[in-house]
């Protein structure tokens, strides 16, 4: 992945080594436990626990938290900035084409846990977007995690799971967020609010690759392999996957974010079609 002459964003946050206080508004540790036991052995979104229950709580404001720049010679947190920049150059691009203002989004590296306008942040959680504050978290551990537990390394497969997040603030800025947790909390069952998680899931893999085609297209980003490593990245977090490796059997209905399969074909949409128009989950009759 050629990012040399990429500009890093100034929107990267550093909490790193900060530590958790010991309160912060919004969700307490207690809901992360359930978020996380949730995610692992029901196949929920720890986000939604966690936006549901910030809701319920009357959204508390968030303790506010020291952040710094990431030092200067920390080679992947200004990875992670000159990710963040691209995707902004592409959204603001697009979003002005439609007549749009694009709110560019702020992305906290962290270790631990941290507090967000969501709740309790941890890292167990994976890499998360926060609609109430519009920031991205991620604890590069997870790196760590993507290349050895998932067996998806290398750089590519690293900027999809920025891109996937940053692709949720563009559902955010666009009401697509709202719309579909409203349509989940009016679902006649876990089974169909499950269903609309797993499109606006596949709608932000989409948008992953509409962002690596235009980035391409403008600064040729791209080299041999890359493609290929998003799409093992995409495969390898797939529910059915995952619900098989965890428990042995795959449960659809629990499903929240699509299988191997449906998130491959929606990140390869995106990238071979760079056209938002396309990324439209919620409209399509298969995914």
């Amino acid at each position: 992945m050629r990012l040399d002459d990429e500009q890093e964003s100034s929107n990267v946050e550093d909490r790193r080594g900060m530590g958790m206080p010991m309160r912060a508004g919004g969700v307490g540790i207690g809901t992360v436990l359930v978020a996380l036991a949730a995610s692992y052995f029901f196949g929920v979104d720890p986000g939604t626990v966690i936006n549901v229950a910030s809701h319920l709580q009357g959204n508390a404001p968030v303790q506010e938290v020291q952040s710094r720049k990431p030092p200067a010679d920390d080679s992947m947190a200004h990875f992670v900035g000159k990710v963040l920049g691209s995707t902004e150059r592409v959204w603001q691009q697009q979003f002005s084409q439609s007549g749009k203002q694009y709110v560019q989004p702020h992305l906290v590296l962290f270790s631990g846990a941290t507090p967000t306008a969501c709740g309790t942040g941890q890292s167990a959680m994976g890499p998360f977007y926060c609609p109430l504050d519009r920031k991205v978290y991620i604890d590069l551990e997870f790196y760590q995690e993507l290349k050895n537990r998932f067996h998806a390394p290398g750089d590519f497969a690293q900027a999809y799971v920025i891109a996937h997040e940053v692709g949720h603030h563009v559902q955010n800025l666009l009401g697509i967020s709202d719309k579909v947790h409203s349509a989940q909390q009016h679902a006649g069952s876990k089974a169909q609010a499950n269903a609309l998680s797993v499109r606006l899931e596949l709608q932000a893999d989409c948008l992953a690759g509409v962002w690596a085609a235009q980035a391409n297209e403008a600064r040729h980003i791209l080299e041999a392999g890359d493609v290929e490593q998003a799409l093992a990245a995409a495969s390898a977090i797939g529910d059915d996957r995952l619900q098989k490796q965890a428990r042995g059997t795959i449960v659809p209905d629990a499903f929240t974010h699509g299988t191997s399969d449906q998130r491959v074909r929606w990140f390869k949409r995106g990238i071979d079609s760079g056209d938002m128009k396309q990324c439209n989950t919620f409209q399509a009759a298969s995914l």
